[in-house]
């Protein structure tokens, strides 16, 4: 039974023999992509705030500690990367601070916000006006929390991690499998394209993983809605004492998720955090999203690879590289959908007409600006890279 399965009840039946199937993949039993995709964003940490406190995480501030990014700050940073190309704004936050950050809520509540996810509607809001989209992944979410923002949202997303019950999550204050779980079915329901993922080395063992890759494919199922599952790897930093996994068994972990999964979900593997080049035979088909002008706040001693040398990468796997919308192409509309896809275009989401892109989303790609321009070149592949030569 999956921890806080029962509590947030989420109903899963996945079979003992579909898990012994994975135990027994290698990377001989999966095939190369044949293109690699990125997406070009640019990394809001809008607080360092978290209720958890996991021991592999640098990202997050103690009280007293923590910061909060003001609207200026936001519009500056999404101002700066529509200049500089980016096509996503990736807003990230620690899970709904609680009541220990007074500080944190002081200050929302005196830039008249009652909540994190009300000033993360605001800053969706300043994304799009300065053309970007937003991708948000602010951890578990409630539903009424998820709904708040999903409209301002191109996709979203929060890493499953592991369906164990590991050390890494100990402490009064942990993550619950279950309450993931639920945050994706969530994300399903509201038909929000979303982004999901193992984290690999934190006490969890293989059949954990084949577990967490089958969780993910069932609710997929359900809704059509996950469109990538990252493989990452646990790295050393200063609060962790996890040594980080080898290469070997990396490239089963790829392999396996590319076996557990459907064909129209990508398998990424962030490039600054993993041997990217050594996993690609393994599956992968996507490098994540890359920043050209911020850092990774998650994993800050880990400094993104420049644009030049993703494609050195596709380069030497001998396969083209191209730029990709926060919001994956099966998930586009027709007339914004690249000539020649050839794969499986999601079911619309239950009770919307209008598919998965909702109207402000809709409306900023479709904009007679520079920005709905460089949208819709990306979306279509029709316009230039614009790697450095």
């Amino acid at each position: 039974m999956i921890p806080g399965a029962d509590e947030y009840d989420v109903d899963l039946s996945i079979a003992d023999d579909e898990i012994d199937r994975l135990l027994d993949v290698t990377p001989d039993d999966v095939d190369a992509a044949d293109a690699l995709t990125f997406s070009r964003n640019v990394f809001i940490p809008l607080t360092t705030a978290c209720r958890y406190t996991c021991t592999y995480c640098t990202y997050y501030d103690v009280p007293g500690e923590a910061t909060l990014m003001s609207p200026e700050e936001i519009r500056e940073e999404c101002r700066i990367g529509a200049d500089a190309g980016c096509t996503e704004a990736l807003f990230t936050f620690g899970d709904d601070p609680d009541e220990r950050y007074t500080e944190i809520h002081d200050q929302l509540a005196e830039w008249g916000h009652d909540s994190i996810h009300e000033y993360l509607r605001e800053a969706c809001e300043i994304a799009l006006e300065e053309g970007l989209l937003p991708h948000s992944n602010p951890g578990d979410q409630t539903r009424a929390q998820m709904a708040e923002v999903a409209d301002v949202n191109a996709s979203m997303g929060v890493m499953l991690e592991t369906t164990a019950d590991v050390r890494a999550h100990s402490g009064g204050r942990r993550k619950n499998p279950g309450q993931r779980l639920n945050t994706i079915r969530t994300a399903g329901e509201l038909g929000v394209p979303f982004t999901t993922g193992i984290l690999v080395g934190i006490g969890e063992d293989w059949r954990d993983r084949a577990e967490s890759l089958l969780a993910i494919r069932e609710l997929h199922e359900r809704y059509d809605h996950v469109q990538e599952v990252i493989v990452q790897n646990v790295v050393p930093n200063e609060r962790s004492d996890f040594d980080q996994p080898d290469v070997a068994t990396m490239r089963r972990a790829v392999a396996m998720a590319r076996a557990a999964l459907p064909e129209e979900i990508s398998v990424q593997v962030p490039p600054n955090l993993s041997p990217a080049r050594e996993l690609l035979d393994c599956g992968v088909d996507d490098l994540g999203g890359v920043s050209p002008i911020t850092d990774d706040y998650i994993n800050p001693d880990y400094e993104w690879p420049a644009l030049r040398e993703l494609r050195d990468i596709a380069d030497d796997a001998g396969v083209p590289l191209y730029e990709r919308l926060p919001t994956y192409d099966r998930y586009l509309p027709e007339n914004l959908r690249r000539g020649g896809f050839d794969g499986r275009v999601a079911d619309a989401p239950e009770g919307a007409d209008d598919g998965w892109l909702p109207e402000p989303v809709r409306e900023r790609v479709d904009a007679d600006d520079a920005h709905g321009a460089r949208f819709r070149a990306v979306a279509r592949r029709d316009g230039p890279l614009s790697l450095p030569e």
